[in-house]
């Protein structure tokens, strides 16, 4: 059985072993069980029924990542993808449940994940990719770098929102912090070190913190029977109307678009970033079995809807898993697998994986009398709590700075790669999104190549899609 394993995924040709692949897709799985919990509370408050959002979920996450590992063989695992989730729940169903039911939100994402499946399979999304400047595919990496752990602050407590400097520090009297802080010292003392399973062993003593700290206790259940209400949601009857109508509505076209841009180019950042990180980049900027990788995750975000939970996407948690080591598609299917077990023992990933409830005034200390109210996407209005995931966080923070060392290959003495390149890597933070930070890079180089003459250093396909962020961002902004 081992030996059919190493010749299937190719584990000495990639210099792995299955033991640092099971390790890798524990490690990537412990640092994205958090969608199991976050998912279903996000989608709950457009009326998506909670307990089908958790199967949904944890099942979705479950097939795409076993799929992305059995078919494209690289050690990239899928889930529900976080900033989609909450543009679907507050922007395309919103709090209008009877102008706008949640199985036509599940349509819009299933159209959407058609739409960019056959956009892959016509080669242009691969094209597309083909086109980026190699300093701006460095950018899109070093970026999500940044973001992965400015996360992992802001879900370890570490920092907190403010009203005037938008960020401060957090509040260290909170045990959640302190759990944070263990994990994450003990997982870079493990790592200087080189002992193997580093941020597996991390997250262990963030763990044991957490239960001595009384952050987290042992769950009263164990076990939860599966639902499967939400499934094959577009397909469902609503008054009367199958719900995939509702989403071919006029008002709805603008969000299928809006979605379908934000999927395009999350996945490539995700990819080129992990990729990097894993050695399936190649020096040129293109990715080993680029179209494989694209197929399964555009069909993945179809099946997010097909399913009930939001589009399902390549996560940039599985950055983890390759700093563990994986390399190949056992890492993912290993993932896979653990999520599928979510569906079935979710009260005892969440004690490791699942959000800390923190009262909004404790987390906020004086803003909330300031007059400070946080945005939707921070927390759903009516909650009045924060959700931390110190177990965890410690590991993004690590993972992030791991992302750092392609920034020294971008180009920095030459202005016209070095501006995009810098505005790509703040952007995709400071916006909380990968590809509004993509957009600000492609924008910016493409106005600085036509400002200096050099039209034909421009890809055509540049043009297309920086027209194409330029009239999202304008029309998204009314």
């Amino acid at each position: 059985m081992t030996g059919a394993l190493r010749a299937f995924f190719r584990l000495e040709e990639r210099g792995t072993s299955v033991k640092t692949e099971v390790l890798s897709g524990a490690a990537t799985f412990l640092t994205m069980a958090y969608i199991v919990f976050v998912n279903p509370g996000i989608l709950s408050a457009a009326g998506v029924p909670f307990a089908g959002a958790v199967t949904a979920t944890a099942l979705g996450a479950a097939l795409m990542s076993v799929v992305m590992g059995l078919a494209a063989n690289r050690p990239l695992a899928l889930a529900s993808g976080m900033g989609i989730n909450a543009v679907l729940t507050f922007s395309v169903i919103g709090f209008q449940q009877a102008n706008v039911p949640w199985q036509a939100g599940m349509a819009v994402i299933f159209i959407e994940g058609l739409l960019i499946l056959l956009l892959v399979v016509t080669g242009f999304r691969e094209a597309v990719m083909d086109s980026i400047p190699l300093n701006l595919k460095r950018a899109i990496g070093v970026g999500i770098g940044l973001f992965i752990t400015l996360i992992g602050l802001n879900e370890g407590g570490i920092i907190r929102p403010a009203p005037v400097t938008l960020v401060a520090l957090g509040d260290f009297s909170r045990a959640y912090v302190w759990v944070t802080l263990a994990g994450f010292f003990a997982t870079a003392l493990f790592m200087a070190r080189k002992v193997k399973g580093d941020i597996l062993w991390g997250i262990a003593v963030a763990t044991a913190a957490a239960f001595l700290l009384g952050v987290t206790s042992v769950p009263k259940v164990f076990t939860d029977v599966p639902s499967f209400e939400t499934f094959l949601a577009p397909f469902q009857s609503v008054n009367g109307r199958l719900a995939l109508s509702y989403a071919l509505a006029p008002g709805l076209l603008f969000a299928i678009f809006a979605i379908m841009l934000t999927d395009f180019f999350d996945t490539m950042g995700t990819v080129v970033a992990v990729g990097e990180q894993a050695g399936f980049v190649n020096k040129d900027g293109s990715v080993q079995d680029i179209k494989k990788i694209l197929v399964v995750d555009s069909a993945a975000a179809a099946v997010g809807g097909l399913f009930g939970a939001s589009s399902i996407t390549t996560y940039v948690e599985s950055a983890a898993g390759v700093a563990e080591g994986g390399r190949t598609g056992l890492s993912a299917v290993v993932t896979g697998l653990l999520f599928a077990l979510c569906a079935f023992f979710a009260p005892v990933i969440q004690m490791i994986g699942g959000g800390y409830r923190v009262p909004n005034a404790a987390h906020y200390g004086l803003l909330t009398g300031a007059g400070f109210t946080p945005p939707p996407d921070v927390i759903p209005p009516g909650s009045g709590d924060y959700f931390v995931y110190p177990i965890t966080a410690g590991a993004l923070i690590l993972v992030g700075s791991l992302m750092m060392k392609i920034v020294r290959d971008i180009d920095w003495d030459n202005f016209e790669e070095a501006l995009p390149a810098f505005l790509t890597m703040i952007g995709i933070p400071f916006t909380y999104n990968i590809s509004y930070g993509i957009g600000f890079g492609f924008i910016t180089y493409t106005a600085i190549k036509l400002a200096r003459g050099k039209f034909r250093q421009v890809h055509p396909l540049m043009y297309v899609v920086s027209a194409a962020f330029l009239l999202s961002f304008i029309l998204s902004s009314r």
